[in-house]
C-alpha cells in the first residue's frame, strides 16, 4: 500500500515534531487555521492527541515520505471521527483519496466494534467533499451556518459517513432524503406559508 500510518508519541519523542508540523503549516479549512505553539502544547497537555478518545499518527507515503498527520477522535463513543492534515507541499496532488481509504481500512481492520466512520467538513472544502464521495462515503447532512469562521460569517457544515458493510462490499448504502409525506396543511411555520420547494429543503436538512 502506498500509504501507511506511524503511531506518534505526542507527549514524548514526537512532541517537537508535532508542534513544528502544526505551526509550520496553515489549515484553511479547519477552525484553527494558524495553530500557535502554545495551542499545540496545551492540546498535548489535555490529551487531545492521545487519550481514551484520541489516537494520532503520522501519514507516510511510500515515495514521498512523511506527508501529514491523522488523528482518530471520539474513539470511546463507538463512532469515530478523524482530523486529517496534509502538509502544504502535498496538497492538491490527489493524495486525499489514498489517505482516506487507508484510514477507513485501519478503522475497519483494527476496531471490530465500530460500524460507522464519519466526519464533517466545510461546505467550501470541495476537494475533501469529492474525496469522501470517491472513497464511497455518503453525504448525510448539511448543517446551515454550522461551521464557525474566524473573522467571517459561519458556513455550512457537511457531514459524511461510511458503514462497515459499505467498505466490505464496495456498495454504498443509500437512503431516501424525502421520506416524510408532507400535506398542504403542514406547510406553515414561523407565521408564514412555506412553498413545496422550501419544505423539501427542510426535509433534506433533517434527512439523517
Amino acid at each position: 500500500m502506498t500509504i501507511s500510518f506511524t503511531r506518534l508519541d505526542p507527549a514524548g519523542q514526537d512532541r517537537a515534531a508535532l508542534i513544528d508540523f502544526m505551526t509550520r503549516n496553515d489549515f484553511p479549512f479547519h477552525v484553527g487555521v494558524h495553530p500557535s505553539a502554545a495551542d499545540v502544547e496545551g492540546a498535548i497537555g489535555k490529551g487531545a492527541y492521545r487519550d481514551e478518545d484520541n489516537d494520532s499518527f503520522w501519514i507516510d507515503h511510500r515515495e514521498l515520505g512523511r506527508i501529514g498527520f491523522l488523528r482518530f477522535e471520539d474513539l470511546s463513543e463507538g463512532t469515530p471521527l478523524f482530523d486529517l492534515r496534509l502538509g502544504g507541499p502535498f496538497r492538491g496532488r490527489g493524495l486525499g483519496v489514498p489517505v482516506l481509504s487507508a484510514a477507513t481500512a485501519h478503522v475497519v481492520s483494527t476496531m471490530p466494534s465500530v460500524n460507522r466512520f464519519e466526519d464533517q467538513t466545510r461546505e467550501d472544502n470541495i476537494a475533501m467533499r469529492k474525496t469522501f464521495v470517491r472513497c464511497g462515503w455518503l453525504k448525510e447532512a448539511h448543517y446551515r451556518e454550522g461551521w464557525p469562521v474566524n473573522g467571517g460569517a459561519p458556513l455550512a457544515s457537511t457531514a459524511y459517513s461510511i458503514l462497515r458493510r459499505d467498505w466490505e462490499t464496495g456498495q454504498t448504502t443509500t437512503f431516501v432524503w424525502d421520506d416524510l409525506p408532507v400535506r398542504s396543511t403542514d406547510r406553515q411555520t414561523l407565521g408564514h406559508d412555506v412553498s413545496p420547494a422550501e419544505t423539501t429543503k427542510e426535509a433534506q436538512h433533517h434527512g439523517r
